[in-house]
């Protein structure tokens, strides 16, 4: 991947270059995105299992999440349903919102798409209303980018 736009997708970037490891590769994007971006009180990933039809929490910053979230439920299974960003100013006025944290106040999920295969969602929630601005958008979809780019294979 070349012509990055920001400083921290540079950073995911070196930081994955040459590891394998799916679970370590969210870990780490996931603590890099939890330290480097303010007003967030949850960061993680959600993998799509094709057989149950329903995303399964993968590797995340933050208190305790759902385990499992049916595919066209809530923010996350929405966008996995769109395949589409869904950024959210206010989680409560979501029509079938699912509060796994009643702290958290606005949302944005980036689904993960690979070779036209859906990996999961990028999913980071904050306490603020209103949170994400399109440019918190850009760079979330670039930090996706830079995370796939570096994903060779999965099931």
């Amino acid at each position: 991947m070349t012509n990055l736009n920001h400083l921290i997708s540079k950073q995911l970037d070196a930081l994955l270059t040459n590891e394998t490891s799916l679970i370590a590769n969210m870990a780490n994007t996931s603590a890099l995105i939890n330290e480097s971006f303010d007003q967030i009180n949850w960061v993680g990933f959600y993998l799509y299992n094709y057989a149950n039809n329903e995303l399964t929490l993968g590797p995340f910053q933050g208190k305790v999440a759902c385990m499992h979230i049916k595919n066209g439920d809530g923010v996350c299974g929405t966008a996995i349903t769109q395949q589409s960003v869904m950024r959210i100013k206010n989680v409560h006025e979501f029509p079938g919102h699912i509060a796994c944290d009643a702290a958290s106040n606005s949302e944005i999920v980036v689904p993960l798409i690979k070779n036209e295969r859906l990996l999961g969602v990028l999913d980071i929630d904050s306490p603020i209303i209103d949170r994400f601005s399109l440019d918190d958008e850009d760079l979330i979809v670039e930090l996706a980018a830079v995370f796939l780019n570096h994903v060779d294979n999965f099931e």
